[in-house]
């Protein structure tokens, strides 16, 4: 696991290569602001040797975040940034290591009947109930989470996870309420604070596409307030100390801006408990402002963004999708005057330092899956991010 001493190591190996604020705080110790995903990609044995080459070259050039997911790529992303990580001269205390369990992963490529596979590897043994699967693809049950989190944990040949996800739990959103959702995450959560007290993860979080960028009249919305208050129930449910949720993961970029510019989340700062109407009886604090099983807000609250509620309660935002899969590194799709705002030889530099600009975030996870780009994405780095007042004019 990441450690305090690892990490700070880490980032003195590098001295002033880097500009400001290249390393950031994620607990225990720092992580770089560019992170390496593997999402993007088919699943062949010459995709793995260009995502391990790459993998290697950032670890060793000053990336130590690597973000992944079970089910990416048929389970091949896992197993190669295991391998990675394995061969590279970098000791594993200096690496930040997250994964995401939710959606069912195939085992190294497709299978030609999707649903047989899901019935023979995850129904028939008990791990799923059918009912729980959404889209016949992602479910969140407890057992299924641990299961997740025990093949996570051989596929990457590790003992611990730094920080484990949830998987889009929005998806599960098109087949239950909003309700019934927040009660499969807090199942969940329990289960993921249990591994954290085993020491098989170091924390969780949530990684999502939609719900924390849309408004809450969006089928995928789901209020960042309420899956926190779903984390601290599980806490205290399990009877731990100190809460395991640290981190949410959401599409941040000049494309997709959501997350900065979208006022969907409640503000507890700013409630107002007299505007409450009707009888809240057996109704707890952060359920009372919604109405039940229905994406509407009861008028309580101040809303704030995703990105404002993360810095405010001290989550830490890992920005996905920073080149918004490869379209803004033309040159083209930048705004100009964005792009004369920012600091980057390139555009794929540029459009990473708005990201890494943005209140809030900590990580900016670029997907490398080539060796020739890390080199580029790496020296994005060695320029300083804009500052809040700065970044904040781009959108006056």
């Amino acid at each position: 696991m990441a450690t305090k001493r690892g990490t700070w190591n880490y980032r003195e190996q590098f001295g002033e290569e880097f500009g400001r604020t290249y390393f950031r705080r994620f607990d225990p110790g720092v992580t770089s602001s560019i992170g390496i995903g593997t999402y993007l990609g088919a699943a062949t044995d010459d995709a793995d040797n260009r995502y391990y080459r790459a993998l290697v070259d950032a670890i060793e050039s000053g990336v130590n975040h690597l973000d992944t997911a079970i089910n990416y790529r048929c389970q091949r992303s896992e197993r190669v940034v295991g391998d990675a990580i394995a061969d590279a001269a970098v000791d594993r205390d200096a690496i930040v290591l997250a994964t995401k369990g939710g959606f069912i992963p195939f085992d190294g490529e497709k299978p030609a009947d999707p649903g047989e596979y899901i019935t023979e590897e995850f129904i028939q043994n008990g791990t799923l109930d059918a009912a729980s699967l959404a889209r016949g693809c992602h479910a969140l049950t407890p057992a299924f989470i641990d299961s997740m989190v025990d093949q996570s944990l051989r596929n990457l040949g590790v003992d611990d996870i730094d920080c484990y996800y949830v998987h889009n739990p929005e998806t599960q959103l098109t087949v239950r309420s909003q309700t019934a959702v927040y009660e499969q995450l807090t199942a969940a959560f329990e289960q993921l604070e249990r591994r954290c007290a085993t020491g098989d993860i170091g924390g969780y979080g949530v990684a999502s596409w939609n719900a924390f960028r849309v408004s809450p009249s969006h089928d995928s919305y789901l209020s960042l307030p309420r899956v926190v208050a779903c984390a601290e129930a599980a806490a205290d449910t399990v009877g731990v100390d100190e809460c395991g949720f640290m981190a949410i993961q959401l599409p941040f970029n000049i494309q997709m801006s959501d997350a900065f510019t979208t006022t969907a989340h409640p503000d507890p700062a700013h409630r107002d408990d007299t505007a409450v109407q009707g009888d809240t009886t057996g109704i707890d604090q952060n359920q009372s402002i919604f109405d039940n099983d229905t994406n509407t807000h009861t008028e309580t609250t101040t809303e704030i963004s995703a990105l404002q509620y993360a810095q405010e309660r001290g989550i830490n935002v890992i920005a996905s999708a920073t080149l918004a899969q490869g379209d803004l590194t033309n040159g083209d799709a930048i705004p100009p005057a964005v792009d004369t705002e920012l600091s980057g030889e390139t555009p794929a530099q540029r459009a990473i330092n708005f990201t890494r600009s943005a209140p809030g975030v900590t990580t900016a996870l670029v997907g490398t899956g080539s060796p020739e780009h890390v080199s580029e994405n790496v020296a994005a780095g060695t320029f300083d991010p804009l500052g809040a007042q700065a970044f904040d004019a781009i959108f006056e």
